[in-house]
């Protein structure tokens, strides 16, 4: 294992840097994160969504963003109004399952910043391919968290030397393991991780080609871009406590990150912003173009 280890804002009350520039209606950001919900599964076909007052007090917006966010779905069909008080989830395709198994095995590797929807790109691809979907968090949290209060810092440290030097290798030591076990059993899988470190290093992603390329299968590196606006309205929206140093410090976060970073390799981009495609339509191309490279 040792080629793959380690893995290694409502507007008012904010400041001029988090506040909705007018081009990008702060719905739009809204209908897009519930968008990915239900194109994710979270959401599910039938069921009632929260009252308009409800999702406001959740999403910490105004009734009105709520109203308009929820137009915009209806009028995409993903969500029924069946009275003035009710609203379901429109999704009857969400239990298809096309159990596609490719003769060469992919392993798809979803990178990004917080918030910017990579987990929910794993959730679409798996949901329509029904490969395995292995996500750093959902894997490793409870063990981090534990391992960390053993360290004497708080369970939601994500920043510290103690966390980045001794608990993160091995959640990517971790993940790579998973990952090369479903390979070698000749399945496809969907790997979903910052990987920020990762992939500003081009001999660890030479390593991990080799790998995969020893074992017969066929690496597929993406990244998914948000913007910052988009990106906080979801990290908030969230309340993970992980989070909680980015959103108390926000300036500070964003300067601390390249926005316009891009993987020195080839790589699929997909952008999550409000302003661009649904995300289900870009998974959708993602998942043509590795199923044509394995004809």
């Amino acid at each position: 294992m040792s080629g793959l280890a380690p893995f290694l804002l409502e507007e008012q009350s904010m400041t001029s840097r988090t506040r909705m520039p007018r081009s990008e209606a702060l719905y739009e950001q809204v209908a897009r994160n519930i968008r990915n919900d239900i194109e994710a599964g979270v959401l599910r076909h039938g069921q009632v969504l929260p009252s308009t007052r409800e999702l406001a007090r959740q999403w910490e917006v105004s009734v009105f963003t709520i109203t308009e966010a929820m137009k915009l779905l209806v009028e995409e069909g993903l969500v029924i109004s069946k009275s003035r008080s009710q609203r379901v989830v429109n999704a009857p395709d969400q239990g298809r399952r096309l159990g596609i198994r490719l003769r060469t095995p992919n392993v798809i590797f979803v990178g990004g910043y917080a918030g910017s929807g990579k987990t929910e790109l794993g959730r679409i691809i798996a949901r329509s391919t029904g490969w395995p979907l292995l996500d750093k968090d959902t894997l490793t949290r409870p063990v981090v968290e534990a391992a960390l209060e053993v360290l004497g810092c708080s369970p939601h440290d994500r920043e510290s030397e103690t966390y980045l030097t001794k608990i993160r290798p091995r959640e990517y030591e971790a993940l790579a393991a998973a990952a090369r076990e479903n390979v070698e059993c000749g399945t496809s899988v969907i790997v979903t991780a910052p990987f920020i470190r990762e992939l500003n290093d081009p001999a660890w992603i030479d390593r991990v080609k080799a790998t995969y390329s020893s074992l017969e299968s066929k690496t597929t590196f993406v990244w998914v871009y948000c913007d910052e606006e988009t990106m906080h309205t979801y990290i908030r929206h969230r309340g993970a406590a992980r989070d909680a140093a980015k959103l108390a410090d926000w300036e500070g976060y964003l300067a601390g990150i390249r926005a316009d970073f891009r993987p020195p390799v080839d790589h699929v981009l997909i952008d999550n912003s409000a302003s661009s495609s649904p995300l289900q339509i870009q998974a959708d191309q993602l998942l043509k173009e590795i199923l044509e490279g394995n004809e």
